[in-house]
């Protein structure tokens, strides 16, 4: 094993931590201790990032759009080149499966975000430039300054903190970003880094434009979040540390963008039951242990009426969960907070369908498992039984009726999805329009007749939803340009001289870009 403790990337070097705390990462397949060695940065070095970024900020403070669509580009590029070994480092320090999960799945969407990310910052798309000729008063979105960045464990690629869709908004909106790397999986953030670092050389970008610390004590990232230096956070990972982080951002009134926690309800209709039990006792299954149910966007809650079809629906999951693979979980971690998960929910009441212990499986495993309640349980202890057991498993909920179905919609906490399915002959629509009437505002997006696992990169998608699955309900962390605007501020000028204005607020319209003028939208000059 190596003695060598890896350095952290700052203003352009990778320099010696003072840290005298370390960590390693441990392969959960094997539940070996891999022989990369991290630091935990002490809060002189933090600040000397800090520092950095500040600096850079203020560097770049008017660049257009191209300069930092120019280094996404590259950086997509590098990326790519490091492909094999981000790939066999990732399936290393996360067992997730080489593939198609991380070589054809997770990396490709890598790198398409930083692409679209770079097309919305080359457009200006995402500034919204809005000009009043009237009043003489123009407004477009702006840099707020260093962002911090905080990628979770169950994405090594598409939310890292270093290359994720945080990141790219970040970049694309003109800041430089502080990453704070996962403990789960350091080398591959690290690697990431030198594709930055590399991308940062090859297009004349300030050396702080990207910076990496890989770790710091609780009480030093709760000073990071809150330093007067930073213009914004953006944090995916577990609620209770999230809102640690929020509380003092929010003191200190720093804007921070949360992915928290969901759960993500499915409404089951008897027309849909009738018409396919078997497809979707598959298309559950399926959605729910795809990456031993590690997204954030795992249906973790399903509401079935009571009754023959109700039954049907649990008994053919409860086989198919029985007999499918248990999978590999991201950290021993993981495995703990799901196994506190399921055993909250069983003292609560519920009844174990399925699975329920550890193991199972190779590595880091918990059973497959499924639980269940009735309507009227759920509705005496609504919030324990939407307890978040981040893995593979879920809760169905028996409901009485289509009555108590909307009651127990109207007691969901809020979710980045929420699904209903219905039968296709239409016998199901009056139902499904008392249950869409309440689920449609706990939800960021809703889905008809389709599982809410996986994101499509979409300018129309919305990644977020209202508290808990996010911290604000009017932001998307998913979708370019929409993302973008989370690391912006609304700047408005007023009478300022044309000639001093920002090129997308100056009356000749550079590049055809849509503004809104006078409230319509348009691409035309300003007459």
């Amino acid at each position: 094993m190596t003695s060598t403790v890896h350095s952290i990337l700052c203003d352009g070097q990778w320099i010696k931590s003072q840290g005298t705390t370390t960590f390693q990462a441990v392969n959960p397949t094997t539940e070996e201790t891999l022989p990369g060695i991290f630091p935990v940065s002490p809060w002189d070095e933090i600040d000397a990032v800090i520092n950095v970024a500040a600096e850079t900020s203020r560097e770049m403070r008017g660049w257009p759009g191209t300069r930092f669509a120019e280094f996404l580009e590259a950086y997509a590029n590098a990326i790519e080149a490091r492909a094999e070994l981000l790939v066999e480092t990732a399936h290393a320090e996360t067992g997730l499966a080489k593939s198609p999960r991380l070589k054809d799945g997770e990396l490709p969407r890598t790198t398409n975000q930083l692409r679209q990310a770079a097309n919305s910052a080359r457009t200006e798309s995402w500034r919204v430039p809005t000009i009043d000729t009237a009043a003489n008063i123009r407004s477009m979105f702006g840099a707020i300054g260093p962002v911090v960045v905080f990628g979770p464990n169950n994405f090594p690629y598409a939310y890292n903190g270093i290359a994720g869709g945080d990141f790219a908004a970040a970049i694309a909106a003109g800041n430089p970003v502080i990453a704070k790397g996962h403990p789960c999986h350091p080398e591959t953030t690290r690697i990431f880094a030198e594709a930055a670092l590399e991308a940062i050389q090859a297009t004349g970008m300030p050396r702080g434009l990207v910076q990496l610390i890989y770790r710091t004590s609780h009480e030093d990232g709760v000073k990071l979040v809150s330093d007067e230096r930073i213009g914004a956070v953006g944090y995916t990972g577990a609620r209770q540390t999230g809102l640690k982080l929020k509380a003092a951002a929010d003191a200190a009134g720093k804007p921070i963008y949360l992915e928290l926690s969901s759960i993500n309800p499915v409404f089951m209709l008897k027309g849909a039951l009738k018409e396919r039990t078997a497809a979707l006792a598959d298309e559950f299954t399926g959605s729910c242990l795809m990456a031993t149910g590690q997204f954030c966007t795992n249906p973790g809650l399903v509401i079935v009426p009571a009754g023959e079809l109700g039954e049907g629906i649990i008994a053919a999951v409860a086989e198919r969960f029985s007999k499918a693979a248990v999978g590999t979980m991201l950290s021993a971690g993981v495995r703990e907070s799901f196994g506190i998960g399921v055993r909250t929910i069983l003292d609560a009441g519920a009844s174990l369908v399925t699975g329920g212990q550890s193991g199972g499986g190779k590595g880091v495993c918990f059973q497959n498992t499924l639980m269940r309640v009735s309507g009227r349980q759920f509705l005496a202890n609504p919030h324990v039984f939407q307890t978040e057991a981040f893995g593979n498993g879920s809760l169905f909920v028996v409901a009485d009726s289509v009555e108590q179905m909307v009651e127990i919609g109207e007691l969901l906490e809020g979710n980045l999805t929420g699904g209903i399915y219905s039968d296709t002959a239409g016998s199901d629509d009056a139902d499904y329009a008392l249950i869409e009437k309440v689920l449609r505002i706990k939800v960021g997006r809703l889905l008809n007749d389709k599982m809410p696992t996986g994101v499509a990169v979409s300018s129309a998608m919305n990644h977020g939803g209202p508290f808990p699955a996010t911290g604000h309900p009017g932001f998307t962390a998913v979708g370019f340009p929409a993302s973008i605007t989370r690391f912006g501020m609304l700047q408005s000028y007023d009478a300022v001289r044309p000639h001093r204005l920002p090129s997308v607020l100056q009356s000749k319209n550079p590049g055809g870009v849509w503004r809104r003028i006078n409230g319509e939208w348009s691409t035309a000059d300003v007459t």
